[in-house]
């Protein structure tokens, strides 16, 4: 391994992830708050929940109450007049179920002096959840849409519709309060409504659209389930302000400075990835052997979401399996490394934040007894990077901004 550009490698990681931690973000979208004088309620959901809670009660004061629903591992501890939960990322479970009625008992019965400030990042859609199936199907129905490679936006236009709290209607379960909702972007191109699935936004997708998406992947539903289908979701709301903070590009923007203080010359690529994760690396491989051995020290950044098509059993995420896609392409070139990692440290099912391949990865992993392609077939990433001391670990970093992954020269 070329311990400079894994130092290099891990200091654009920490710089980028710094550069997009909800704080600043949320008091800043705080300067536009005006409650009427009735009661302030705090509900938070998502994987940057009790980073956004904590920044929110800070710029406030206090809350007359309040609940935060993040992912296992993800408190950092109490927040004063704030129950804070912990519940299933990406498959929700009894604790997200458990947790969102604590919020819809929070605000239960308000009057339209009272406003609930509604914190909201990526992650939400498992996290902030009270299913109009049985929670089994739900689950059953999640696991279904991660494992054919169904995009985001392709899952929430599914998962709003079998949902008492998505798609708008925690909105409609506020009123007569106002809404004032904050959202901490993870979806490219920041539509509201798909952010963890829109809680408290109109939905701009069609009965039509999720019943072609159920036939695309051709996702089994009980009848109860493709009735919800079938069933429009709220297309107005008349008690939500909204501001959306963070998002991909200003992750892109904070890399490609971060490479810039280090000495690289960056290109973004793109803020707006979407493919396999395993071509988006073979891509990033590519580009790299093209501008190797020139003398100019480059970064070429790349943005988004990726997807991963299960073909195996083993562990890994989306962050790990692009980077492990690369090692074939830059096998045996000097002063080259592909890396890539999930803004909020958690990829996939894993502790790790993403993974980090360079010249000397591919005879690393064969004289580990790896093959990259087997491992690539059967998902598992981790344990291939794991090996070669491969993983790049943060712990979980209180936001949630999607991915990015960068290529040096």
């Amino acid at each position: 391994m070329n311990t400079t550009l894994r130092r290099d490698a891990d200091a654009i990681v920490r710089s980028s992830i710094q550069a997009v931690l909800p704080d600043e973000a949320v008091r800043r979208a705080l300067e536009a708050f005006q409650p009427k004088g009735g009661r302030v309620l705090l509900v938070a959901a998502g994987k940057a929940a009790w980073q956004m809670a904590h920044a929110a009660v800070q710029a406030l004061g206090r809350v007359d109450g309040g609940v935060v629903v993040t992912k296992y591992g993800h408190v950092k501890g109490g927040i004063p007049g704030v129950d804070c939960c912990e519940a299933g990322h990406p498959v929700p479970d009894a604790n997200s179920f458990a947790a969102t009625e604590k919020a819809l008992a929070l605000v239960r019965g308000l009057t339209a002096k009272d406003t609930v400030l509604f914190l909201l990042s990526g992650g939400g859609s498992a996290l902030f959840e009270k299913p109009l199936v049985s929670g089994a199907e739900l689950q059953d129905i999640t696991n279904q849409l991660l494992a054919c490679g169904a995009d985001i936006v392709e899952m929430n236009t599914i998962r709003k519709r079998l949902s008492a709290v998505k798609g708008g209607r925690f909105a409609q379960h506020c009123a007569p309060a106002r809404v004032f909702s904050i959202v901490l972007s993870d979806i490219l191109g920041d539509p509201l409504d798909m952010i963890a699935s829109g809680p408290a936004a109109p939905d701009s997708s069609t009965c039509a659209q999720a019943l072609a998406i159920a036939e695309k992947y051709r996702l089994n539903l009980s009848k109860q389930a493709r009735t919800l289908l079938a069933q429009e979701t709220p297309k107005a709301l008349d008690n939500v302000t909204t501001r959306i903070t963070g998002s991909v590009r200003e992750l892109c923007t904070a890399a490609a400075d971060a490479c810039r203080k280090l000495g690289y010359e960056p290109v973004i690529l793109t803020d707006r990835l979407c493919c396999e994760a395993r071509e988006a690396g073979s891509f990033l491989g590519s580009i790299v052997r093209t501008h190797a051995g020139q003398g100019k020290r480059l970064a070429f950044i790349a943005g988004g979401e990726t997807v991963v098509h299960l073909t195996g059993k083993g562990l890994g995420g989306r962050n790990q399996e692009l980077a492990l896609a690369a090692a074939p392409a830059l096998a045996g070139l000097e002063h080259c490394c592909v890396f890539s990692v999930g803004s909020d440290g958690t990829d996939g099912p894993t502790d790790a934040a993403g993974g980090y391949v360079d010249g000397d990865t591919a005879a690393a992993l064969a004289a580990a007894g790896w093959n990259v392609f087997d491992a690539l077939q059967n998902n598992d990433a981790y344990h291939a990077l794991q090996a070669v001391e491969g993983l790049i670990l943060t712990g979980a970093t209180g936001t949630n901004v999607n991915d990015v992954a960068v290529a040096l020269v």
